[in-house]
């Protein structure tokens, strides 16, 4: 068992707690900012339909956050390593740290390259924009999507209340990259995803798609070559973009695409590759 501490003792709410006042001053300060500026990065319109992205992912998410935790609890005992028993309690949250990005990484690729899982990615790229409050613009159904992914963790020996926290915490840092106020940060370029780094992984441009998909650092990227700098001005958005703020609109309408694609498909085959193949070319980072 861990000796008591402030790592310990740190909770889900502790992290919220903690985190929210200091988005909302992030997002003050660069709305306050952008109408100095004249910058005109926020609209009414976008902004109100990120809430309603967030308020669907929001739903899903409380619904079946206990039994998710549950389920890690469940795995827990089948782990295959006891890493509390062979590093210290700072070392597995570091590493808990490590191993959460390791595995966004994957999931976020995937989203990108599996037509399903870009079905429910889409709507996180939707927006025109990039500020603060688009990292906020969230899949409905995200949080189930990360399930079969994420369950690996608990299996290789991680704490799943570390998890949880950690979890939260790496989210919050995702935040940070959703903006057009703070420019390159020097060294911190090479090893973590910047603001400039996630401006092009939401870039448009032909050779900004499909790249730069780390959240709290860029060396997968780098060693797996996903990595492009920030060179010209990003385009944000959807190579098509969606056209409307509708948020049910933008969360149903690649599945309603796929949907059709597949009454086309004569065989098993032909329904699995339109499933789980690539976007089409006619589909990627388009609806």
């Amino acid at each position: 068992m861990y000796e008591g501490n402030i790592l310990t003792d740190l909770t889900v709410n502790d992290v919220y707690a903690i985190g929210a006042p200091i988005v909302l001053a992030m997002i003050l300060g660069e709305l306050l900012i952008s109408n100095w500026q004249n910058k005109k990065y926020y609209s009414q319109k976008d902004t109100l339909c990120t809430i309603g992205l967030l308020t669907g992912n929001i739903i899903v998410a409380f619904s079946i956050k206990g039994l998710v935790l549950a389920f890690h609890f469940f795995l827990y005992q089948f782990r295959i390593i006891d890493l509390a028993s062979l590093i210290p309690l700072w070392a597995i949250w570091i590493l808990t740290f490590v191993m959460i990005d390791f595995v966004f990484y994957i999931y976020h690729r995937l989203s990108h390259r599996v037509r399903f899982l870009w079905a429910v990615h889409l709507s996180h790229h939707s927006s025109e924009e990039m500020n603060f409050a688009v990292s906020f613009r969230q899949a409905w159904f995200g949080p189930i999507s990360k399930i079969p992914f994420f369950m690996a963790l608990p299996l290789l020996g991680f704490d799943p209340t570390i998890i949880a926290v950690a979890g939260v915490m790496s989210t919050l840092w995702g935040i940070v990259g959703h903006t057009q106020i703070v420019g390159k940060l020097g060294v911190l370029e090479w090893f973590f995803n910047t603001p400039s780094h996630h401006r092009v992984h939401h870039g448009a441009n032909k050779q900004y798609i499909d790249k730069n998909y780390g959240n709290l650092l860029i060396i997968w990227d780098r060693i797996f070559g996903t990595f492009e700098p920030e060179e010209e001005p990003v385009k944000f958005g959807l190579v098509n973009n969606v056209n409307t703020f509708n948020p049910t609109k933008i969360t149903f309408m690649a599945w309603s695409s796929m949907i059709n694609d597949l009454k086309n498909k004569n065989n098993f085959i032909e329904i699995l590759s339109t499933i789980f193949g690539p976007p089409n070319t006619h589909m990627k980072n388009k609806v």
